[in-house]
């Protein structure tokens, strides 16, 4: 190989190392553009209401206990005793937790961009079942309680559209702001009537919560037994959380989902006593589970897994030019190379523009035909024939049908990947078989 065709290779590999500059300015753009996607996102939320996370109802059992100190008196060194009181709290889960909702979705805009928000309808009922004495079996008479309370935990109260109303055995007691425990953060509360704790006692609870959210909705099973049915007018939801439906439906006209728990599966029973006790609460805070209404049409992220194909777009289309010449003994100037890539680097930029105001699939489409037709038609020049030209736009638009379809095949990606470059290595070894290459840089110099 001579010193120019060295040369020429050399620059050639320069120009890729430029356009890969340039498309990395673009995927910073991208980035940028999907976080400015997310602060409107977040804003709308600001002024409406956050994902929401649901966690109780909890029954709350202050206490006022009687405790004997022994202390030595610094006179006569007897002992005597000495009586305080602490506070305390019992805490009590449901023997049994449903909660049945149905989630309306709507779409709210700022400029070109949407924030998905939902109006849940729920019906939250269920029973605790309370032992004698609440449980305690030694020194009851130590123990002074005060009326309890149901806690019920809602991370973002301003979502809250209704005026919540409790039904406890046949009794109707309004919720008050506040959860009033730390471990539930901002909620509500139904302060209750002293109970009998001599006998065991069941109570049965049942409200309704209307509550409004953007994108996800989580929670918690707090239940012995817990069930929760979610029905949707949102056909792509992703479920989340550490338990999966037992069983869902999604259609186009969106999706229903039912959950069932145990305490055998949830071990609430332990995780509660942990953040109580032991003020370890993160295994309480993650049992939960939920669905996220996303959206499946992400252009954002379409287009950034479109740009990492890039530099394969621009090795082979430099490398169809360099078969050209060393086949058809032509020379094809480095600033036509440059050219040609600048050109495969402006879809690109094409592609995340357009596909912020028309939709991905359609935004493809248009980049990629204007990209095709501006290469295809400078290279019939370029090659000096229009079928030459032709032929490399058809196998340009090759390689984009190829690039779209590995953009919404996740699973089958890497597959196809595989299979088309061992393809076209296989042609470039087909073309080039007989090719005497040590020839090809005084081909190229006489040319």
């Amino acid at each position: 190989m001579n010193r120019a065709f060295a040369i020429k290779l050399g620059t050639i590999a320069f120009l890729i190392l430029i356009l890969m500059l340039a498309l990395s300015m673009i995927g910073d753009l991208i980035e940028e553009r999907q976080a400015q996607r997310e602060y409107v996102i977040q804003d709308i939320a600001r002024s409406s209401s956050y994902n929401q996370k649901i966690t109780g109802p909890l029954l709350v059992v202050p206490y006022k206990k009687k405790i004997r100190n022994w202390q030595i008196n610094s006179k006569t060194h007897e002992r005597i005793a000495v009586e305080s009181e602490i506070d305390g709290r019992l805490y009590f889960l449901p023997e049994k937790f449903v909660l049945n909702g149905t989630v309306l979705t709507e779409l709210r805009t700022r400029g070109i961009y949407e924030a998905n928000l939902y109006h849940a309808n729920s019906k939250i009922s269920g029973h605790f079942e309370l032992p004698e004495n609440l449980g305690i079996e030694d020194h009851v008479e130590h123990y002074q309680f005060d009326a309890p309370y149901l806690a019920m935990g809602i991370s973002d109260i301003r979502g809250i559209g209704n005026a919540l109303k409790l039904n406890i055995n046949g009794e109707t007691i309004s919720f008050k702001p506040g959860s009033l425990v730390s471990l539930l953060g901002s909620g509500v509360h139904a302060p209750l009537k002293a109970i009998d704790n001599a006998e065991p006692r069941t109570l049965a609870f049942e409200f309704d919560l209307k509550l409004q959210g953007t994108g996800q909705l989580d929670v918690t099973p707090v239940g012995r037994e817990s069930e929760v049915i979610l029905k949707s007018d949102w056909p792509h939801p992703s479920f989340v959380g550490e338990y999966l439906p037992a069983k869902h439906e999604i259609t186009d006209n969106g999706f229903s989902a039912h959950w069932s728990t145990s305490y055998f599966s949830t071990n609430m029973k332990e995780a509660l006593n942990e953040c109580t006790s032991e003020l370890r609460c993160d295994s309480f805070r993650s049992r939960h589970f939920g669905v996220n209404l996303i959206n499946p049409v992400d252009q954002y992220l379409k287009s950034e897994r479109a740009i990492k194909y890039a530099l394969l777009f621009i090795a082979l289309t430099f490398a169809g030019f360099f078969l050209f010449e060393v086949l058809k003994s032509m020379a094809v100037h480095p600033v036509q190379y440059g050219l040609v890539g600048l050109a495969l680097a402006f879809f690109y930029m094409l592609l995340l523009s357009l596909s912020e105001h028309i939709g991905f699939t359609l935004a493809y489409l248009l980049s990629s035909t204007a990209c095709v037709s501006l290469i295809g038609f400078y290279v019939s020049f370029v090659l000096g024939s229009f079928v030459r030209g032709g032929g490399f736009a058809a196998g340009l638009t090759a390689l984009y049908a190829m690039l779209f379809a590995l953009l919404n095949s996740e699973d089958y990606a890497l597959l196809m990947g595989s299979i088309l470059l061992f393809g076209l290595l296989g042609v470039v070894m087909v073309l080039t078989r007989k090719l005497d290459w040590y020839s090809v840089g005084a081909t190229n110099q006489s040319a």
